[in-house]
């Protein structure tokens, strides 16, 4: 017995397929990802999933779960709800625009701008200013989150892409699981390492204890894999170059910290001893900042490549360490 009520879809998005030879045996999520389009565009399997879970896809009449097995001749019909109203209000949010056309944007976040609405952060954050500057985002990626496609820490500043179309967001996705973006940071670290180069690789996940904190696992975390460089060492502090194979939430924080050299100003993973010296140096966030960013044009196909400076804050505190340096060596 199907579980959609036929007399309220009116505006719904109805499709129906019939499984054919050569998808027989395929779990129903990745049949709906790579044989299905809506207007011609491809969804991404997230949605898909979440149409499934809410019983808004039936095989031969029923709901099924994600892994349900296709069978030749199978009739799938998906029942599309239309967008929910986007309830956010455009506000007037400052960002620098590095790069825009008309399907994607390519700004450079300030330290302390939150990228999307969450709790005690409703308002003011950048999605909040992409939809005053936008008015094309798309929100496949839910209401909460127009465009976005990956995201920097509050107090991480840098480089972002944000999509504005459901094919450049589906593509940029993509390219991002694929790891063929490339994402390049400069990071401050309390500490001098004792070697030039390194590779830090290990599971990442939830804190056993502090459910907010992310921390280095032994087992039943994810893979992550970061990269560091010295750019430049002083007395205690070092300038590193840090690209990610992996985009775990909290990843360079996490993983500089179990090396021992924790970002400067990161007060959730930093050494509380230092925070007391951050203070006075007026540090307020941690000194991590996204560089260099590099994709594939979703519609194009052109290489993008984009440099941002640092910004002025973590810049004079490195000012100040060459200087005292200097003066050390004179």
């Amino acid at each position: 017995m199907s579980l959609i009520d036929p007399t309220n879809i009116d505006n719904w998005t109805c499709l129906e397929k019939i499984v054919d030879s050569g998808h027989a045996g395929q779990r129903l999520d990745n049949y709906l990802g790579n044989a299905v389009t809506v207007d011609g565009e491809r969804c991404s399997r997230a949605m898909f999933q979440q149409l499934i879970r809410d019983h808004h896809v039936l095989v031969c009449g029923q709901p099924r779960k994600n892994n349900y097995r296709l069978r030749i001749n199978d009739l799938v019909e998906i029942f599309i709800p239309p967008p929910e109203p986007l309830e956010l209000i455009p506000e007037q949010v400052f960002f620098e625009i590095v790069y825009e056309d008309s399907d994607l944007i390519v700004i450079s976040k300030p330290p302390g701008l939150v990228v999307h609405p969450a709790a005690g952060n409703m308002t003011g954050t950048l999605v909040h200013g992409l939809l005053y500057h936008c008015h094309d985002l798309s929100g496949i990626n839910g209401s909460l989150r127009p465009g976005i496609v990956h995201r920097l820490d509050k107090d991480t500043s840098g480089l972002m892409v944000i999509a504005k179309s459901n094919a450049a967001q589906l593509s940029l996705v993509k390219q991002f699981k694929d790891k063929r973006v490339t994402k390049v940071y400069q990071a401050v670290v309390d500490g001098v390492p004792p070697r030039k180069s390194g590779t830090i690789s290990t599971l990442i996940g939830r804190h056993r204890v502090d459910r907010k904190k992310m921390s280095v696992l032994t087992s039943g975390g994810k893979e992550a894999v970061t990269h560091w460089e010295i750019i430049e060492s002083f007395e205690k502090f070092t300038l590193l170059k840090i690209t990610l194979e992996t985009g775990r939430t909290h990843q360079i924080r996490v993983h500089l910290a179990d090396l021992g050299l924790p970002i400067v100003g990161d007060s959730v993973y930093g050494a509380r001893k230092q925070l007391p010296l951050y203070e006075k140096l007026g540090i307020k966030r941690q000194f991590l900042h996204a560089y260099k960013l590099k994709f594939q044009h979703p519609i194009s196909g052109e290489m993008m490549r984009f440099v941002d400076p640092i910004y002025d804050d973590m810049n004079s505190f490195i000012e100040r360490l060459r200087q005292e340096s200097s003066v050390d060596q004179a």
